[in-house]
């Protein structure tokens, strides 16, 4: 008789393990809310950060916001999903072309750029490996790639291994080592998102999430609902549901690196230094 018992990285998530997650999760997004929004409610501080014009230019809109609930941020683009050896390298292949036909290739390409795994659940086990990986070069079409069936074919190493192309997200450097466990890849030219953050917008730093700071620069909900971020990503095929978060996600990763690269960094204010010196003297 064969044995019905399985391991727990198989056991599906309960719903009340869900709903615990998604009360934890949604209390710290309240929280954070108010941490991240709120500010902007009241004139800044004539501190020695200065508030982007950029930045002062959306005050107003986002302050609209606040008195509502925050639109989720969708890619509306096209989706390529590819998940055998052949698939892979024709999107890849397509990915290239559609950013040389851009012109200045010579100059870094950025790539929102994110991975997926299947969860576990036991203390102790080894971590999945990388099931899927999506790119983003546009707000046009988003790759998403099922690498578990596929692996990662020589033309899809190559331009994970290419500097020229920046690849772009929240935690990327993590991303990286994990490719590399896993495939023995090296992705190189990394830009992780977090800091410069830290160096484009004002107030304290702060480890952003990829959530957090699409709600600082957008004002919108990145959706991460839980049914789906922990959920099989080792399927056969993707459901589209799976196939919508893995797109947003490379896609809020390439959006938001244009608009932190759009902003210039923040700079002392001089008055205030001045009138410190002054006074010491």
């Amino acid at each position: 008789m064969e044995s019905t018992l399985i391991s727990d990285w198989e056991r599906p998530i309960s719903a009340e393990e869900l709903q615990e997650i998604e009360a934890a999760e949604s209390f710290a997004i309240r929280r954070g809310r108010r941490r991240t929004c709120a500010h902007y409610e009241t004139p800044p501080p004539r501190d020695s950060r200065r508030l982007p014009d950029w930045e002062s230019r959306r005050t107003s809109s986002k302050q609209a916001d606040l008195n509502g609930e925050c639109h989720a941020i969708k890619f509306g683009g096209r989706v390529v999903y590819s998940r055998t050896v052949a698939e892979v390298e024709k999107a890849t292949m397509e990915l290239l072309e559609s950013i040389e036909s851009k012109g200045n290739v010579l100059d870094p390409i950025a790539l929102g750029f994110d991975i997926e795994w299947r969860p576990t659940f036991r203390r102790g086990v080894a971590l999945r490996k990388a099931a899927v990986m999506q790119i983003c070069a546009d707000a046009s079409t988003c790759y998403v790639m099922h690498v578990i069936h596929s692996g990662i074919p020589s033309i899809l190493q190559s331009l994970l291994e290419d500097p020229k192309y920046v690849k772009v997200g929240v935690s990327i450097a993590n991303d990286a080592v994990k490719i590399w466990k896993d495939y023995k890849v090296c992705v190189k030219s990394v830009k992780d998102l977090s800091p410069l953050a830290n160096l484009k917008v004002r107030g304290d730093p702060r480890n952003w999430s990829l959530a957090s700071l699409t709600e600082m620069l957008t004002c919108k909900e990145l959706e991460k609902p839980n049914k789906i971020r922990l959920g099989n990503w080792e399927v056969q095929i993707l459901s589209l549901e799976q196939l919508r978060y893995a797109a947003t996600d490379a896609f809020v990763s390439w959006h938001l690196y244009q608009i932190l690269q759009s902003l210039p960094d923040i700079v002392h204010d001089q008055s205030i230094e001045q009138d410190n010196e002054t006074t010491i003297t």
